[in-house]
């Protein structure tokens, strides 16, 4: 465990400085109460960066991020800066984080809890004891590959490309971050691809496999097509345990396997670097719902995907499993006690603001503890 634990804040837009206020607030409890200080900086990305500085990341925001233990962010993008050059819209200041920290995994957990089972479009048998956790490669495949742009043929048509490419190293050490985690939990690992089809599939398929014969053979490893995966999802969920797939499957599958808890609000996400010598990782912590700007300002977002993506960073970052644990106890004690934001609100619970929600979720940490 490091002496200091220092830890850039990004709110960002949107909703993203109301959901960073209900971390702040845990991270004060922790001080108080458990002796864990964090030495906190913050700054800003996205369109704040934008409105501040003229680009969606200050070359000193990205020196900060470098030298810090962790980064939690909290949303990127809206409406005001929809008219903008693509190269320097909000959203290429979260691209820019996790090109140049080489974020190469992004882990996306799915999970059911039970007092939002019915929350979820699909039948309550079917989503009972989900736990998946989604892995996908972030800095490879077809959103980077070149050749890649639109051009205009001699007779006047136009073509867009995008490559699709991956190499051994891309794939195996994605693929090494699955088996690992796996193996703290149920040990079983899903590859997911399109060898049928595709070359980079092929190779996909064949370096994951050599990787669980050399190293990690008391991993399960079963390999399934992207189609077949994204109907076993609805179908039947709670056959997966780990999901490793590749950037462009990864982006859709999460999605929809978010989809499966009843609400994006509630889903967390981290992005990892690689282990340097010491065994430390560069690493992002982000909710998965984005700026909903519809919302902004109004006290009615959900900040439990803000502070579960907390709960992943004590854990992921700071060897922190028992505070991990409890945070995560606490948002399902809240839960179970029937208060709601209006994202998964239903009939017969309290409805309550961005900072209730966040209060009872810091109340709970105490009776817990």
């Amino acid at each position: 465990m490091p002496e200091t634990r220092t830890l850039l804040l990004l709110p960002g837009d949107g909703i993203g400085p109301e959901v960073m206020a209900e971390v702040r607030r845990v991270i004060d409890w922790l001080a108080r109460r458990r002796n864990l200080e964090f030495d906190l900086s913050e700054g800003l990305v996205g369109g704040a960066a934008i409105d501040a500085h003229g680009t969606p990341l200050a070359d000193a925001t990205m020196v900060e991020a470098l030298a810090a233990d962790a980064v939690l962010l909290g949303a990127v993008g809206g409406p005001k800066w929809d008219d903008l050059p693509f190269a320097i819209k909000p959203e290429r200041g979260l691209l820019r984080l996790r090109k140049e920290m080489a974020l190469f995994a992004n882990l996306r957990p799915a999970m059911v809890f039970p007092a939002l089972i019915g929350a979820s479009t699909l039948r309550p048998e079917v989503v009972s004891g989900l736990d998946i956790l989604i892995v996908r490669e972030l800095t490879g495949g077809v959103y980077f590959g070149e050749p890649k742009g639109i051009e205009t043929l001699p007779d006047g048509s136009r073509r867009g490309v995008n490559t699709q490419v991956y190499t051994t190293e891309e794939i195996r050490r994605v693929a090494r971050v699955a088996f690992e985690l796996a193996g703290r939990r149920r040990g079983h690992v899903c590859s997911v691809d399109k060898a049928n089809v595709m070359e980079s599939g092929v190779l996909w398929r064949e370096e994951v496999q050599r990787l669980h014969d050399e190293v990690f053979p008391d991993v399960t490893l079963t390999h399934m097509y992207a189609d077949n995966c994204a109907m076993q999802l609805v179908r039947h969920p709670s056959q997966f345990d780990v999901i490793v797939t590749d950037n462009l499957f990864g982006d859709m599958l999460s999605d929809e396997a978010a989809m499966l808890t009843g609400s994006l609000g509630m889903l967390p996400s981290a992005s990892l670097g690689a282990a340097d010598a010491s065994g430390r990782r560069r690493a992002l912590y982000e909710p998965v719902h984005g700026s909903a700007p519809d919302i902004a300002g109004k006290g009615l977002a959900n900040p439990l995907a803000m502070l579960l993506s907390f709960a992943m960073c004590l854990r992921y970052s700071f060897a922190l499993a028992a505070e991990a644990e409890l945070l995560e106890a606490a948002v399902a004690s809240v839960l179970d006690g029937g208060l709601r934001t209006a994202d998964i609100m239903e009939n017969g619970k309290a409805r309550v603001s961005t900072r209730v929600m966040g209060e009872a979720v810091t109340a709970a940490l105490g009776k817990l503890a």
